[in-house]
């Protein structure tokens, strides 16, 4: 039983721009204080941000208050009530408010049917371009220092 003597149903906190060395023992302390804890989970892989469940609602949003803004572990943290919502990927896009429509071209390749966030072209040749922009700084780069020594042993 918590110090309150009820459990709640938003008793989840998100805690971002978490610096990589922090420590569940070190999140435990500091949020520990608030009230009892169920849970602490970092996330290692991205790192950067962790979930801490409380077991009273009012005790997770006492800690929102008081720790959003802190410095834990060497970071400035974020802290807010977890909406309970998973946030949307990146690679997934934000709702548009017209509908498809297969007429329309795309802005990369011409054709109809799809646009430049789903061209089949786009990724692929940006990446190829990017690559082929490295090579040939590369080579480059390897002829110049060529250049260089062979004037170098002239003179």
């Amino acid at each position: 039983m918590s110090r309150h003597g009820r459990n709640g149903g938003d008793s989840k906190i998100y805690v971002g721009n978490l610096g990589t060395g922090a420590g569940k023992g070190e999140l435990e302390r500091a949020f520990g204080y608030y009230g009892p804890l169920r849970t602490v989970w970092i996330a290692r892989n991205p790192p950067g941000f962790a979930f801490v469940e409380f077991e009273d609602t009012r005790d997770a949003e006492d800690a929102v208050r008081g720790l959003d803004g802190k410095l834990i572990s060497g970071s400035r943290v974020r802290v807010e009530l977890s909406t309970g919502m998973p946030r949307r990927s990146r690679y997934e896009r934000a709702p548009t408010n017209r509908p498809f429509d297969s007429n329309d071209k795309c802005y990369e390749c011409g054709e109809r049917g799809h646009y430049a966030y789903d061209c089949h072209r786009y990724g692929r040749r940006r990446r190829t371009r990017f690559r082929r922009l490295i090579q040939s700084v590369t080579i480059l780069n390897d002829f110049m220092r060529h250049l260089a020594n062979s004037t170098l042993s002239i003179l």
